[in-house]
């Protein structure tokens, strides 16, 4: 046998906490991966990982076509043992079959269940890291400690390189900052007072504003709103690990439901979260050891949506516009403050 799979073609949040999955694997064998090109990405320099297997979706090959290689390079090895469905999708459930494993571990939940030789119990209440995790384990498992279900990526030298040279060219290389993430690929979940935020902040603070080219607009705003000595803009000049180096040497970071705050969850960066359509209770919530969470608590209408929809269904969108740039400033005063998760 050639060790055991792990099948996670979904969004960068659920690839970034799935490691602790390929961690508990990798004490048992070897671990390799199916991933799309942007996970691959986030796993790179994984130790516990023996390969990443890209999956292409969608780009520049057709979904059955980028299905057809990645069978045929996970079929040139011999047969794993297990493979795991970190993903549930349909499409996902055919390539574990595909691969020829006799075993094949998912949750009862998913839509590709019907391909899987194990299901699990699919656990809501419980955060999505230790979900994944849990395919690992039997169904009476004692609980896992903190630490076992916190995500791990591994920057590398040239990772570093890259956020010092930044750094230093902003005049900022031995500089305490704040880092804001003020995107996010569901519209919804985008905070529209991040502008605000950091006027407030840049009084006591040097900021970094984290995101990829998409959010070019949103990063320019913000820093048109401070002086240019106080921030330093790295949106779309660096690559994904190295923006989780430049997270893990914040002070803070505060970011809306996305992936930069599972980068920080992973490099344990004191993490300020605003909830708006989503809550934390889905289980995607910061894992850093020191968090808040912001949220319109007394709002009726929400959570409305698993994931937050591209418009308000009801057309107001009071669980983001209602959320003060003050009150943030305070969660984030209080997480600082904090030796402890808030």
């Amino acid at each position: 046998m050639s060790g055991s799979l792990v099948v996670q073609t979904s969004f960068l949040g659920d690839v970034i906490l799935t490691t602790p999955l390929i961690a508990e694997l990798a004490k048992r064998g070897p671990v390799d991966v199916v991933a799309t090109p942007e996970g691959a990405a986030a796993l790179a320099n994984n130790p516990a990982i023996r390969q990443v297997i890209r999956y292409d979706k969608s780009g520049s090959y057709s979904s059955a076509l980028g299905m057809r290689q990645t069978v045929r390079q996970i079929r040139r090895k011999p047969p794993y043992g297990v493979v795991y469905l970190a993903q549930g999708s349909l499409r996902s459930g055919l390539l574990a079959v595909l691969t020829g494993a006799e075993q094949r571990i998912g949750f009862a939940s998913s839509t590709g269940r019907m391909l899987y030789t194990t299901q699990l119990k699919y656990r809501p209440e419980k955060h999505h890291a230790e979900r994944l995790w849990s395919l690992s384990m039997s169904e009476c498992a004692d609980p896992p400690v903190a630490e076992q279900v916190r995500p791990q990526l591994y920057p590398s030298d040239q990772d570093r390189e890259a956020v010092d040279s930044l750094l230093r060219i902003n005049g900022a290389l031995d500089a305490s900052f704040i880092a804001l993430a003020p995107g996010s690929a569901w519209g919804t979940k985008r905070w529209p007072y991040f502008r605000e935020l950091a006027a407030l902040l840049a009084r006591d603070h040097h900021l970094a504003i984290i995101g990829s080219a998409a959010d070019a607009d949103a990063a320019a705003a913000i820093a048109n709103a401070i002086p240019p000595t106080s921030v330093i803009n790295a949106v779309g000049r660096l690559s994904l690990l190295a923006s989780a180096e430049l997270i893990g040497r914040a002070r803070a970071i505060v970011t809306n439901d996305s992936a930069p705050l599972h980068l920080a969850s992973a490099m344990g960066t004191p993490t300020i979260a605003i909830f708006g359509p989503t809550v934390p209770e889905f289980g995607f919530g910061p894992l850093a050891a020191r968090r808040g969470v912001v949220g319109h608590e007394a709002l009726g209408c929400r959570p409305c949506h698993r994931h937050g929809p591209e418009r308000c269904p009801l057309g107001h969108w009071k669980c983001m516009r209602e959320l003060a740039p003050a009150r943030v400033a305070e969660v984030i005063d209080q997480v600082l403050d904090s030796s402890v998760a808030a």
